[in-house]
Formats: C-alpha cells, sequence, structure tokens
C-alpha cells in the first residue's frame, strides 16, 4: 500500500491540489503551519493545470500560456514544506474537521485546526435526448485526454455548447492537429441584453482580449452554426448523428464524436456532507457556499476557496486560495513570520481578478431548454431515471430531491448527484411551480466518493473501537 499521511493531526488540511488548493497549502506552510495537501489525480494542478508534469504536449502555444503559468506555483507548493499526497480521494468530512481519505488502497482519518476545501467545478449537466450513448463526452473529459495523453478526438467531431471551455478546447484541439467538423453554439442571443451593462467592466480584463482571439482562431478553420435551440443524439449503440434546430430548421449531421459543454459549475458535494450551508445562486444557476470576506463556511474551521466557491476562473482562484491560507496563519499563528501580501492587499487583487465575472455569468447562461429536460430523456444517469419519471414521481407526492430518492433512487449511484442534482433540483421546482431553493438539492452523507470494504477493512482500529464491537 502506498504512504499515507506520516502524522494523524495537522494544522491545515487542504483538499485538492488545483490552482486554489496550491496556493491555499503553499501560504500555510510557508509561515510554519503543519500542512497537508490531498488531491485524488496523480500529479497536481486540478483540471485548469492537468498533467502539468507529465503533460507529453510540451510546446507552451499548444495548450496556451495560460496552462504553463501553473508551473510556478507547483513549484512554491513543493518548496513551502507542505506534505502533499496525490492519489489520495477524500471521502468524508465532519463539524470536527476530521479528514476521511483513501490513499493505495487503505483509509485513514486526520484531524485539522483548519480544513481548506478546494475541490474546484464540475462541468454543469448537460441532459439531451441520447447524451448517454457511447461517443458523447464532455469537453472537460476531451480536455482531460488532450492534456494527460495528448490525444485527440478521431472521425467527424461535433462540439456542442457555450462557454468560455468550449472555445479553449476546440483551439486546442486544432493545434494539436485534430479536426473539429462543426460547432453548434447554444448560447442565447437574448443573453446580451443581460449582459450588456456589465461589458464596460469586462472590456478592460484579460478575458476580453483572450476570448475574442480565441473565437477568431477557431472560426477561422470550422463552421459554426449560432443560435442552437434544441439538440439530440442518435445512433444504434453509439452515436452516430446530431440533429440540431438553429432558426427554426432541423438539421441532421454524421458524427462519431460528440463533445458538449455548458459550463461549470462549483464541486459542492463535500462541502454540503459537512454541513455546510449553501444558497441558490440566481446568475450562475447553482448552489454556491455561504462564505464570509475571509472565505469562511457556516462551520468553524472549514474554508472553501476557488471554484468550489463560485466560479470564479484560474487567477481568482489563486487569489482566494492566498486568502484562504493566509486566514488559517492569522487565526492559529498570528505571530508567525510571512512573507508575501498582506489580507487587504489579497483581496484588491481578487476583486480585480473577479471583475468582469457578471459579464460572463448572464452571456453563457444555459437556456431552460438545455437545463430542464422532458420526456424520456435520462436524467440521472446512474439509476437511468428519466425526466418524465421525475415528473411523475411529484405527481404521486414527492417533494424534493431526498423523498425522490425513495421513489425513483435518484442521486443514490455512484456519482451521488454529481451529474443529475442541479438538473433534478431544477426539474422538481419546475413541476412545482416552486424556487430551486425551494425545492433544496441532495441531503449528502459521506463516503461522498465510491470507496471499497477492503479500505474501510484496513482503516487502524482503537482498542476502544474494537470493544465495541467485539461480544
Amino acid at each position: 500500500m502506498s504512504a499515507g499521511p506520516t502524522r494523524s493531526e495537522y494544522d491545515v488540511v487542504v483538499v485538492g491540489a488545483g490552482p486554489a488548493g496550491l496556493a491555499a497549502a503553499a501560504t500555510a506552510a510557508g509561515a510554519g503551519l503543519s500542512t497537508l495537501l490531498l488531491d485524488e489525480n496523480a500529479g497536481p494542478g486540478g483540471q485548469v493545470w492537468r498533467a502539468i508534469d507529465t503533460t507529453p504536449v510540451r510546446a507552451p502555444d499548444l495548450l496556451g500560456r495560460d496552462y504553463w503559468a501553473g508551473a510556478g506555483l507547483v513549484a512554491e507548493a513543493r518548496a513551502s514544506g507542505a506534505e502533499i499526497l496525490q492519489g489520495a480521494t477524500v471521502w468524508g468530512l465532519d463539524r470536527n474537521l476530521e479528514v476521511a481519505v483513501s490513499i493505495g488502497g487503505g483509509s485513514r482519518f486526520v484531524t485539522a485546526r483548519r480544513v481548506v476545501l478546494a475541490t474546484g467545478a464540475l462541468e454543469r449537466p448537460f441532459p439531451i435526448p441520447g447524451w448517454t450513448l457511447p461517443g458523447v463526452l464532455t469537453a472537460g473529459a476531451a480536455q482531460t485526454l488532450l492534456k494527460s495523453s495528448g490525444l485527440v478526438p478521431e472521425g467527424r467531431t461535433v462540439l456542442a455548447g457555450q462557454g468560455p471551455l468550449l472555445w479553449l478546447l476546440a483551439a486546442q484541439i486544432l493545434r494539436l492537429g485534430g479536426g473539429i467538423d462543426l460547432i453548434l453554439d447554444t448560447a442565447e442571443r437574448a443573453n446580451w441584453r443581460q449582459a450588456w451593462r456589465y461589458a464596460p467592466g469586462f472590456l478592460f480584463t484579460p478575458y476580453f482580449a483572450k476570448g475574442l482571439a480565441l473565437m477568431r482562431e477557431v472560426r477561422a478553420k470550422v463552421r459554426v452554426v449560432s443560435g442552437v435551440t434544441a439538440l439530440s443524439a442518435e445512433g444504434d449503440g453509439r452515436v452516430e448523428r446530431v440533429a440540431y434546430t438553429a432558426g427554426g430548421r432541423r438539421e441532421t449531421v454524421p458524427v462519431d464524436t460528440l463533445l458538449m459543454h455548458q459550463g461549470v459549475v462549483p464541486n459542492v458535494n463535500l462541502a454540503m456532507a459537512a454541513g455546510v450551508k449553501h444558497a441558490w445562486d440566481p446568475i450562475q444557476l447553482c448552489w454556491a457556499p455561504v462564505l464570509d470576506e475571509t472565505l469562511a463556511t457556516s462551520v468553524p474551521g472549514i474554508a472553501i476557496a476557488g471554484d468550489g466557491a463560485g466560479i470564479g476562473g484560474a487567477p481568482a482562484a489563486v487569489v482566494r486560495g492566498r486568502i484562504a491560507g493566509l486566514a488559517a496563519v492569522e487565526a492559529l499563528a498570528p505571530t508567525a513570520i510571512r512573507r508575501g501580501p498582506s489580507m487587504e492587499t489579497l483581496r484588491v487583487a481578487r476583486d480585480r481578478a473577479e471583475r468582469g465575472r457578471r459579464f460572463l455569468d448572464l452571456l453563457f447562461r444555459p437556456s431552460r431548454a438545455f437545463r430542464i429536460p422532458e420526456g424520456d430523456t435520462v436524467v440521472c444517469r446512474c439509476e437511468e431515471v428519466t425526466a418524465r419519471d421525475i415528473r411523475d414521481a411529484v405527481a404521486i407526492g414527492a417533494t424534493g430531491p431526498n423523498q425522490l430518492k425513495a421513489y425513483r433512487r435518484t442521486g443514490m449511484g455512484p456519482c451521488q448527484g454529481r451529474l443529475c442534482g442541479l438538473t433534478v433540483t431544477e426539474l422538481m421546482a419546475d413541476a412545482r411551480g416552486m424556487t430551486p431553493e425551494e425545492i433544496g438539492y441532495y441531503r449528502l452523507r459521506p463516503p461522498v466518493k465510491p470507496i471499497t470494504l477492503a479500505e474501510l477493512a484496513d482503516m487502524p482500529q482503537s482498542e476502544s473501537a474494537v470493544r465495541a464491537v467485539v461480544r
């Protein structure tokens, strides 16, 4: 079994080695706090800087210079004295700041005086007819293959959806020699009316020039169909065709691979299982934790940084991570000698990094048609529950996602709601004529990630624990 944590107690435990987690760990450990950084991937970087140590794609321009910006932070975290464990799956966290982690086939508990959750974001569910067919992937999955192995799709490839990641992935595929036959842009034209008032702030951010350059690069090589209002994947045993509606006309194109994306949302499962208070974000259309200025949550000792605190992008995630790390230092070791910017300076930097975010959130708000499916479209992939099944359950008395578990087992499969949770909330809210916040979300409990009985059996047992079950 691979080595686990070297101790049972730490000043700070950080979950997630993406931009926010690396920054938080480097800040806390750099000030002398015993710090443990846990991450389930093979190497640091999270999704944004995935496989930054091992990617075979070494030419800087192929993945973009923003990708390689993470190398310095990875080096800083390693030099800080933080204990970094890769391949470590955190499956539990409670109000006593006890962290349950599996690594190398066994599980352990470690306790912390402060916990920083930097679990990042998930791709928003994109439930369309046929989205469970082989050959249909998310843009994030395709980007993982591209960064970690240098792989690009073969055959006829269509990208569908909206948002910055869709355009970035398209550019990266093209730069690596891949082909894209068509891009189906699902962004609603009406979104411009809501986003326009925030355009002046966005124009003076780096996002504007980068985004415009990406779109020009891609549009010069790929046909783009805008204003797509309906979408479905079709095929016998795997995806063979994509049908779409744009401008009132329905078209069908042959396809071998369909890559879909309609934005990202905070990964809230671990925080919710720990009892952290969340609220419905009516702008980003998702659940987000309720935080104070230092990113502290409703549970004493737990902070959330990065996109798990609300989608802000990598630069904002780094600053948020430093804020959470510095807050831990100020609470646990106020006299410690520390380098780097003050809390006030970090807050100013965070506001600067988040400037223009409201414009993007409103411009790329997914339409109702792609958030709230109808008919036999599968919603819960794990349990094969359709939109019609959920509406029928509401009609006979299911009042919310937790009651729906008893009717249809939604959210009880291996993904534990990551692929269906938002859709279930919005679908039930629509069926009952209520708001998503009134409907609520799944009640989550550990383990929040699948673990084996062998991993549980491997946990060290105290004498008192043994006496409790031995008769």
